[in-house]
Protein backbone atom coordinates (compact mmCIF):
# COMPACT_ATOMS: atom_id res chain seq x y z
CA UNK A 1 0.00 0.00 0.00
CA UNK A 2 1.20 3.31 -0.91
CA UNK A 3 2.61 5.03 1.98
CA UNK A 4 2.29 2.19 4.31
CA UNK A 5 5.06 0.22 5.93
CA UNK A 6 4.43 -2.33 8.99
CA UNK A 7 6.31 -5.12 10.67
CA UNK A 8 4.95 -8.32 12.10
CA UNK A 9 7.32 -9.60 15.22
CA UNK A 10 6.39 -12.41 17.65
CA UNK A 11 7.71 -15.51 19.68
CA UNK A 12 9.09 -18.32 17.78
CA UNK A 13 7.51 -20.52 20.69
CA UNK A 14 4.45 -18.94 19.63
CA UNK A 15 4.14 -19.26 15.81
CA UNK A 16 0.49 -18.13 16.04
CA UNK A 17 1.35 -15.19 17.62
CA UNK A 18 2.25 -11.92 16.18
CA UNK A 19 2.20 -8.09 16.63
CA UNK A 20 1.81 -5.77 13.99
CA UNK A 21 3.38 -2.13 14.14
CA UNK A 22 2.65 -0.05 11.33
CA UNK A 23 2.39 3.23 10.25
CA UNK A 24 -0.59 5.62 11.63
CA UNK A 25 -3.58 5.97 9.57
CA UNK A 26 -2.94 2.77 7.37
CA UNK A 27 -6.10 1.89 4.85
CA UNK A 28 -7.76 5.16 6.78
CA UNK A 29 -9.50 7.90 5.14
CA UNK A 30 -6.74 11.20 4.76
CA UNK A 31 -8.48 12.83 7.74
CA UNK A 32 -8.88 10.35 10.36
CA UNK A 33 -4.89 8.96 9.62
CA UNK A 34 -4.04 12.78 10.15
CA UNK A 35 -5.95 13.06 13.29
CA UNK A 36 -4.64 9.40 14.75
CA UNK A 37 -0.93 11.05 13.71
CA UNK A 38 -1.70 14.39 16.26
CA UNK A 39 -3.31 12.18 18.91
CA UNK A 40 0.18 9.91 18.46
CA UNK A 41 2.41 12.70 18.09
CA UNK A 42 0.83 14.20 21.70
CA UNK A 43 1.36 11.16 23.02
CA UNK A 44 -2.28 10.29 23.69
CA UNK A 45 -2.37 6.56 22.65
CA UNK A 46 -1.85 3.42 23.95
CA UNK A 47 1.56 2.16 22.55
CA UNK A 48 4.18 -0.77 23.18
CA UNK A 49 5.24 -1.96 26.75
CA UNK A 50 8.36 -3.36 27.17
CA UNK A 51 10.04 -5.05 30.41
CA UNK A 52 13.41 -5.09 30.92
CA UNK A 53 15.61 -6.59 34.06
CA UNK A 54 17.39 -2.61 33.98
CA UNK A 55 15.63 -0.19 32.86
CA UNK A 56 18.44 2.62 33.65
CA UNK A 57 20.94 0.23 30.90
CA UNK A 58 18.26 -0.21 28.46
CA UNK A 59 17.37 3.41 28.51
CA UNK A 60 20.92 4.82 27.68
CA UNK A 61 21.62 2.40 25.30
CA UNK A 62 18.12 3.16 23.29
CA UNK A 63 18.83 6.77 24.03
CA UNK A 64 22.39 6.61 22.52
CA UNK A 65 20.99 5.96 19.13
CA UNK A 66 19.52 9.10 18.90
CA UNK A 67 15.56 8.02 19.83
CA UNK A 68 13.34 10.72 20.62
CA UNK A 69 13.09 10.34 24.82
CA UNK A 70 9.81 11.23 25.61
CA UNK A 71 10.64 10.64 30.02
CA UNK A 72 13.24 9.40 31.34
CA UNK A 73 13.76 6.52 34.01
CA UNK A 74 11.65 7.42 37.05
CA UNK A 75 10.49 5.64 39.87
CA UNK A 76 6.46 5.10 39.65
CA UNK A 77 3.73 5.19 42.61
CA UNK A 78 2.81 1.66 41.78
CA UNK A 79 6.08 -0.23 42.14
CA UNK A 80 7.66 -0.15 39.13
CA UNK A 81 10.33 1.98 37.35
CA UNK A 82 9.75 2.95 33.75
CA UNK A 83 11.19 5.44 30.75
CA UNK A 84 9.46 6.02 27.60
CA UNK A 85 10.36 6.88 23.68
CA UNK A 86 8.70 7.71 20.89
CA UNK A 87 8.97 5.84 17.73
CA UNK A 88 10.00 6.77 14.07
CA UNK A 89 6.15 6.08 13.05
CA UNK A 90 5.45 8.15 16.71
CA UNK A 91 4.33 5.65 18.48
CA UNK A 92 4.86 5.58 22.56
CA UNK A 93 7.49 2.78 23.75
CA UNK A 94 7.30 2.73 27.23
CA UNK A 95 9.83 -0.05 29.31
CA UNK A 96 9.57 -0.67 32.68
CA UNK A 97 11.67 -2.59 34.98
CA UNK A 98 9.21 -4.33 38.12
CA UNK A 99 9.98 -3.64 41.39
CA UNK A 100 12.84 -5.81 43.28
CA UNK A 101 11.34 -7.78 46.27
Amino acid sequence: MEGARWLTVGPPSQPDFGIVLQTAGVARPAEDARMLRELLAKGSLSGLVLETDDVDATFEAIRATGADVLQEPMDQSYGTRDCAFRDPAGNQVRINQRAKE
